[in-house]
């Protein structure tokens, strides 16, 4: 932009505003070239010394990104009733295929076609906790079930662990109470 100035010679004034715009575009160009040539001197830098450019900023260094991993489970558990109350079933037991460890569940007949279960495995390394909902039938001494369960949370190695849709069935012996339950699908962790 052109500036007033105390001279009223309007020839003179116009070659002082082109020159002075002339050289403020040149410089203005110098200045970016500049800027820009010390930019990328500073992330060649920083490269070289194998920092990235968010950490040499701000000096906070990011954690390195872990890859999901994706477990396809087929797990059979063997429980023993270890208390009961109504309808409600709290078993215990052991838990093989992909992933071995001890099992808990805490069936609950809600009605006489339904039941819902919470599942907790404790494996070396760490644990995952699910719920489930199943249908429930009755044929003599024997109750089966079978629905889906979701895996909504581990611990340790398993922290992050997350599924859905997984299937979930298994009998149980009414006399003694003994379960045998089966999962099967895929998780997250």
């Amino acid at each position: 932009m052109a500036r007033k100035t105390e001279s009223h010679d309007a020839s003179s004034r116009s070659t002082r505003v082109r020159s002075r715009g002339t050289r403020s575009g040149r410089s203005r160009v110098r200045a970016m070239l500049a800027a820009g040539a010390m930019s990328a001197g500073v992330l060649t830098a920083v490269a070289g010394l194998g920092v990235d450019s968010s950490s040499a900023a701000g000096g906070i260094e990011s954690p390195p990104a872990l890859a999901a991993r994706t477990l396809s489970l087929n797990e059979t558990g063997h429980l023993h009733r270890t208390s009961s109350s109504g309808l409600k079933l709290n078993e215990q037991g052991s838990a093989s295929g992909t992933i071995k460890g001890t099992i808990y569940i805490h069936l609950d007949v809600v009605s006489p076609n339904r039941v819902t279960a919470e599942v907790n495995i404790y494996l070396n390394g760490g644990s995952l906790t699910g719920f489930g909902s199943a249908n429930y039938r009755v044929n003599g001494g024997t109750a089966s079930f079978s629905g889906t369960m979701s895996i909504n949370r581990g611990s340790g190695s398993y922290a992050h662990a997350h599924g859905s849709g997984l299937s979930f069935s298994g009998t149980i012996q009414r006399l003694s109470g003994s379960v045998t339950v089966h999962l099967s699908g895929s998780m997250s962790t």
